[in-house]
């Protein structure tokens, strides 16, 4: 079987296209999403750019999508006017990939490019984040940031803060107001080390940091039907990635730049605006949070897909009632608006072609539950007077999931009923959970410490939530249940 690269693509492999866009990021999500999105500009002549795409981590993609040529196939799947259809394209608006790791002086070199105007980034949640001891003088930095912030100083040199050289910056990051947290960083990292002061400005002033948000459920490489799809396309492609038909890129930015990016005559459904607010408070804590509401619990059940979940008679009403009952009272938007949207939501996950694991689902879960899961926990104590119980179980589960194991890096290999499993999290995260449960003596006391242990930890959660009143409580005697009757027969304490 031929692999998939330009030889294969032939004359429909585009040709001297400049580099326009740098990608932070080269995961199911933006290959599946953003690169999908200029690749539909560059298809009608709207664009004419490429995207050199960046690895934020030392393993990744970067060697496998330079032996493609940047070239995969994406499968998008859903519903059209009550018709369930499927679309299947090649992607080519990658024009190359580099390992920061032992290539950081060729990403810094993009710096120079004067064709180059867009920043993209999608690093998890935890990648936006200060690290005190990052360093301009490392080989790359260690943060996202802090490369972003060595990289935008490379710029400011070689084009001596030419204020035209700036950058838009349009980080996909799931976290509040991703651009404006970004821009301060970067900032911030820029005063430690001392930089000038002329680059702080250049930096505040001729950059764009706009905040987005993004909707797409992309699962990712179809592992179960991989051969079967190999045998239809008559080509071999170890990228491919799967996706939803819906899609919604909304971004917070003046209307002049609309038109650098013209989506809208590719009639995608981006959406400019004055304030993202209310559509990223819905997306992230009803579709995301239901995600990470549901993870652990319904993946230690041994329920391994999203769909599965969704149409299971215990884990699909768990879903809903969690939604319905606790994430949408805990919101100040209108009610109506937020239902539909649920409905929709749980409607896509139904789609019969997008098989979402719940252990891709479990990455660098503990963030996402910091983000997507305890605001609404908040909002509902302030709200209601008492504690949501489902979310609150939700953690239970979380917590539960890193009771045994082993951690190596990144990793945190584990067993569940059905076997033993590995998911990557955020090394502090997985320290976090172990040194938690070695408070763990077999008895209710000493559950009580590891509950109290995992709430007060505020460099976790951002803050100390041993405050909430009863929540320790009410953790331990889930922890408890899950440990004395399974993580299903558990559920019914949710009830009393």
């Amino acid at each position: 079987m031929k692999p998939l690269n330009k030889a294969l693509l032939g004359s429909e492999y585009p040709q001297g296209l400049p580099e326009r866009v740098i990608q932070f990021g080269e995961g199911n999500f933006l290959r599946a999403f953003v690169d999908w999105m200029f690749h539909k500009l560059n298809k009608q002549g709207l664009f004419n750019g490429r995207v050199v795409v960046v690895q934020p981590l030392p393993q990744g993609l970067a060697d496998k999508l330079n032996e493609q040529d940047g070239l995969y196939t994406l499968f998008l799947y859903g519903y059209q006017e009550g018709e369930l259809v499927e679309k299947r394209e090649i992607i080519s608006s990658i024009s190359r990939a580099l390992n920061p790791y032992t290539q950081w002086e060729e990403v810094l070199a993009c710096a120079t490019n004067p064709d180059l105007e867009f920043i993209i980034s999608n690093t998890t949640e935890a990648g936006i984040a200060y690290d005190p001891e990052d360093s301009l003088d490392l080989n790359p930095p260690r943060s996202f940031p802090g490369k972003l912030a060595a990289f935008l100083y490379r710029r400011f040199q070689h084009f001596q803060g030419d204020p035209q050289k700036g950058m838009i910056l349009l980080p996909c990051e799931l976290i509040e107001r991703n651009g404006d947290n970004l821009k301060r960083i970067v900032l911030q990292l820029a005063q430690d080390w001392g930089l000038h002061a002329k680059f702080r400005e250049w930096v505040e002033h001729c950059n764009l940091f706009l905040n987005t948000l993004v909707d797409r459920v992309v699962p990712g490489y179809p592992r179960d039907r991989a051969e079967i799809l190999v045998q239809e396309l008559g080509y071999r492609d170890d990228l491919m990635v799967v996706g939803e038909l819906f899609h919604l890129w909304v971004i917070e930015g003046p209307e002049e730049i609309k038109e650098k990016l013209p989506f809208h005559r590719a009639e995608l459904n981006v959406v400019w605006t004055s304030d993202l607010t209310p559509y990223r408070t819905r997306k992230v804590r009803i579709l995301n949070g239901i995600h990470t509401v549901t993870a652990a619990p319904a993946f230690l059940a041994g329920v391994d897909t999203v769909r599965e979940a969704v149409e299971h008679p215990v884990w699909g009403s768990f879903m809903k009632e969690a939604i319905f009952e606790e994430i949408i009272p805990s919101m100040d938007l209108d009610m109506e608006m937020l239902k539909e949207f649920a409905r929709e939501v749980l409607e896509r996950f139904r789609n019969p072609y997008i098989i979402h694991y719940w252990q891709s689902i479990l990455l660098n879960t503990t963030s996402k539950y910091q983000t997507r899961v305890l605001p609404s926990i908040l909002g509902y104590l302030e709200k209601k007077g008492t504690l949501p119980p489902r979310l609150v179980f939700s953690l239970a589960a979380l917590a539960y999931l890193f009771k045994e194991g082993r951690i190596s890096g990144r990793k945190f290999v584990g067993k569940r009923p059905k076997g033993e499993f590995t998911l990557e999290d955020d090394p502090t995260a997985l320290a976090f959970w172990q040194e938690a449960w070695r408070r763990y003596q077999g008895t209710e006391e000493s559950l009580q410490e590891v509950a109290s242990f995992i709430l007060r930890r505020g460099d976790i959660w951002g803050q100390d939530l041993t405050s909430l009143p009863g929540l320790a409580d009410i953790l331990a005697r889930y922890l408890e249940a899950i440990i004395s009757q399974g993580i299903q027969a558990a559920l019914s304490k949710c009830s009393e």
